[in-house]
């Protein structure tokens, strides 16, 4: 009997061992909404001279005294728009386009918060020069400020994550208009943890990002 035990027994042990290697081993997998979208309808690209994305970083709590706020241009985008409403999107940020607006009146400045927002410590756009958005669904809506909610992908360092926006959608002949609301995401769930010496300001996890897209139809 003592040896059945002993036989079950280090099996098991083996196996729960095992069990907790994979798991403190197995690196961090990005999170995904499965898309429901499709391409089948009238298709639009993104005018990318006239859509931006606009970001608002924070220190210590959110104040207009103690942010940073600019924009981020698109590379490239699409649009489907299907018997008159939005079907489906993509729009790539090119992450080398990002500014600050607050200093544009101080170059010096202006320099050194773009060039540390590119930097290792926060967005690495050497290695990561694009960010997107995917929408995955499109329900319409008709509460509150907003005619439309976009659950979609978002991508930034190569880390993907469930993001949902209240958007107003606007399609009228030959153009679509997408301005989402304003919306917090986590940056440290994107790898970007840098955190400035307490002396001058806690850096806010949180970072406001908001998506104004301008799409013309295909000719």
């Amino acid at each position: 009997m003592k040896r059945r035990l002993f036989s079950l027994v280090i099996p098991a042990l083996f196996a729960t061992a095992v069990v907790i290697s994979c798991k403190k081993d197995k690196p961090l997998s990005s999170e995904s909404n499965e898309v429901t979208t499709t391409k089948d309808g009238a298709q639009f690209v993104v005018d990318t001279l006239n859509s931006r994305v606009e970001w608002k970083g924070y220190k210590i709590f959110k104040s207009e005294n103690t942010s940073h706020f600019g924009t981020i241009k698109f590379e490239s985008g699409d649009v489907t728009i299907k018997d008159g409403r939005l079907e489906s999107g993509k729009f790539v940020a090119d992450m080398n386009s990002l500014t600050s607006v607050d200093l544009q009146n101080d170059a010096d400045q202006l320099g050194k918060l773009n060039g540390h927002l590119k930097s290792g410590d926060f967005f690495e756009t050497g290695k990561f020069p694009t960010a997107s958005y995917e929408i995955t669904k499109v329900t319409p809506s008709a509460e509150g400020d907003y005619n439309t909610v976009l659950d979609g992908n978002l991508t930034i360092k190569g880390i993907t994550k469930p993001v949902s926006f209240k958007a107003n959608v606007s399609v009228k002949e030959g153009e679509v208009s997408i301005a989402t609301e304003p919306k917090d995401i986590k940056r440290e769930e994107f790898g970007v943890k840098f955190q400035a010496p307490a002396a001058n300001g806690v850096i806010k996890d949180e970072v406001t990002l908001q998506i104004n897209v301008k799409a013309l139809e295909k000719k």
